[in-house]
């Protein structure tokens, strides 16, 4: 059984979380949260230099426990020998984050809202290997170690607008597919006490996103830490009741409401409602 170990995070020792693509953003920021509340965190990213940085945040800062790895989730090979450590080293996951994603790589300034006759192929596989693919692939490993002991959670993290369309198409087919995906992967392993759920943040302020408030300045009044999210994963991971959430999409802010939560600030920013310009119906 989890108790309460602060007035904003539950007490997740003897968790075994597992988090793909934390290397940045927010992948970074719920590997911090996990390992602050006592996760024994596992983290993936390509970037060597950057996994160090978050694993002295994890050591130093948080005084927690976290390994980074680095794994490129297009190959197989390394993704099954990540896994396999895991497995090794521990005696199960109890928590897979699929939180890694391709599509930005030839776009650094964004995607853009471009029509679907002028959208490249190639984004197209970077989304679906990189993203969808990714997702699967580590979560049909990851409960593999969850099955013997009759309990997990898989948590998808995606973009999302209430079923809106995200305006640009591949962005939209691959981030329904993910909450798709995992609404199909809850009802398989419900019998199994092991749920899975899709959890959307709002306008987090991602590394990205404040490169972008440095060159064209915006209202950032609005906007998450990467650690609102991380906490909601928490909560979600503490909660007795979890297989009541299996097969759902949720956002961190009602998640906030809920488990009463709020980000570093000590704001409870709701869920995120996308603008018009990049949401549409």
């Amino acid at each position: 059984m989890l108790y309460p170990m602060s007035d904003h995070l539950p007490d997740l020792e003897g968790c075994v979380a597992v988090i793909t693509g934390a290397s940045q953003g927010v992948g970074r920021g719920i590997a911090c949260v996990l390992a602050e509340a006592g996760a024994m965190v596992y983290f993936t990213g390509r970037d060597q230099v950057a996994l160090e940085s978050v694993a002295t945040e994890i050591h130093r800062r948080r005084s927690g426990h976290g390994i980074g790895v680095a794994c490129d989730h297009t190959d197989d090979v390394q993704v099954d020998a990540f896994f396999r450590r895991v497995r090794e080293e521990q005696e199960g996951i109890d928590l897979l984050v699929n939180n890694v994603w391709g599509g930005y790589e030839a776009h650094p300034n964004g995607l853009g809202t471009p029509p679907l006759w002028e959208l490249d192929l190639d984004d197209w596989d970077a989304m679906f290997v990189r993203g969808l693919r990714a997702h699967f692939a580590a979560s049909r490993l990851a409960v593999r170690s969850m099955l013997p002991r009759k309990r997990g959670l898989i948590v998808n993290t995606i973009a999302w607008a209430n079923g809106k369309y995200l305006r640009h198409l591949y962005y939209d087919v691959v981030k329904s597919a993910v909450a798709r995906m995992a609404y199909g992967m809850a009802l398989e392993l419900k019998p199994h006490k092991i749920a899975a759920v899709s959890l959307t943040p709002g306008f987090v302020r991602t590394e990205r996103v404040m490169a972008a408030h440095a060159a064209y300045p915006f209202d950032l009044s609005m906007t998450e830490s990467p650690e609102y999210i991380g906490r909601a994963v928490a909560h979600l991971f503490a909660d007795p009741n979890i297989l009541r959430r299996t097969s759902q999409i949720l956002t961190v802010g009602q998640l906030a409401r809920e488990y009463d939560f709020a980000d570093i600030d000590g704001r409870q920013p709701a869920a995120f409602e996308m603008p018009s310009e990049t949401a549409m119906d």
